[in-house]
């Protein structure tokens, strides 16, 4: 049985993983047939955010590790122990965790850095040549860490980072939420889900179908 990677940023879209997304990947993956390894970086959020307000709840600190872990139910495993030999591809859901959490893309735009256990979880894959799918945000994190590689990307029509993915080497195709942007040559396939989607019946279009292309690509 395959085995794929899924790294989450947390727990909740303001602050953590878009839980939504998070759960249509595994349901998709379980569906087609896979194992699932889900990993976290061991670090403290940037911040925590109220989900009711939408404003940041000072005084109040959280782990990243132990909220993605609420996601799957406690199958949880650090991202620092993470080895591209153990799975057959791997996928990033979004949520402004990625953002924050696994980058500091909110913050910094074009300046942004990746978090350097994600950045190596990423292009220790990519060198393998296994295929990676970024939802949502994540297509710019995978830019920020596969710089100059001339990879086809979908953040969907969000101009401000679809700019961000442009500077760094890579291209931007405009896409909606249904959705996939597939690059044989690079072996990496990203929808834009939350970044543009209005409903969460047209995230899971997307997400499906590039599940299935993930998962088709492994067993090619």
């Amino acid at each position: 049985m395959a085995t794929i990677g899924v790294i989450l940023s947390g727990c909740g879209v303001y602050d953590g993983a878009e839980i939504q997304e998070a759960v249509l990947t595994l349901l998709a993956l379980e569906r087609g047939g896979v194992r699932t390894l889900a990993y976290a970086p061991n670090i403290e959020q940037h911040h925590v955010i109220n989900h009711i307000t939408g404003q940041e709840m000072p005084g109040q600190t959280r782990n990243v590790m132990v909220e993605a872990a609420r996601i799957v139910r406690g199958a949880i495993h650090d991202l620092a122990d993470f080895d591209a030999a153990s799975v057959d591809a791997l996928i990033l859901p979004g949520g402004f965790g990625a953002a924050k959490n696994l980058s500091n893309l909110a913050f910094a735009g074009e300046r942004a850095t990746v978090h350097p256990s994600v950045a190596a979880a990423m292009q220790a894959v990519y060198a393998a040549g296994k295929p990676i799918g970024a939802i949502c945000i994540t297509p710019a994190v995978l830019a920020l860490a596969l710089k100059g590689k001339g990879i086809d990307l979908t953040i969907g029509d969000e101009k401000e980072t679809a700019d961000v993915i442009v500077s760094t080497g890579n291209r931007h195709i405009e896409k909606d939420e249904t959705q996939i942007v597939i690059d044989k040559a690079h072996n990496i396939v990203s929808t834009p889900a939350y970044m543009c989607a209005a409903n969460i019946a047209t995230v899971a279009q997307g997400i499906e179908a590039l599940v299935e292309e993930v998962v088709r690509r492994v067993h090619a």
